[in-house]
């Protein structure tokens, strides 16, 4: 007995129900779908005799619901950014920058034959520091 048999025997022994449907009968499909163009024609005909000053007032309460709901914005992004500029981490940046630009030099040159590059790591020890630095300021602008 291998594992997947093992495996569908304790499925089997849950005693999940198999859902069966059956098909409506054609008729009935027919006459849905004329009752439904039905209904249709009837919901529109009920929205065009409605007032539109009705639907005004409810754009009007949706309208300050929005602005009450309003998220603040998230600083990180911005604070970590500002990290990475900073002098703390120039040379991490320095070495990133200097990796983007050998990186897009190969790339535009059709002849170059030598190994791909990328700058997953430099970017990597970037992020950290930039991190590292944002993270106390972050939490000071948070309280």
């Amino acid at each position: 007995m291998g594992f997947s048999d093992l495996f569908a025997d304790v499925i089997s022994s849950l005693g999940f129900a198999e859902a069966q449907a059956e098909a409506p009968p054609a008729e009935e499909t027919q006459n849905t779908e004329e009752e439904s163009t039905e209904e249709k024609s009837e919901e529109t005909e009920e929205a065009e005799e409605q007032p539109e000053e009705e639907e005004g007032g409810e754009e009007e309460e949706e309208e300050e619901e929005e602005e009450e709901e309003e998220e603040a914005e998230d600083p990180m992004p911005r604070i970590v950014q500002e990290c990475a500029d900073s002098r703390q981490c120039a040379s991490v940046k320095h070495h990133f920058d200097e990796c983007v630009e050998r990186v897009t030099r190969t790339s535009e040159d059709p002849d170059y034959n030598g190994p791909k590059e990328d700058c997953v790591e430099e970017f990597f020890h970037l992020q950290h520091c930039a991190t590292q630095c944002a993270a106390p300021k972050l939490w000071r602008e948070l309280k």
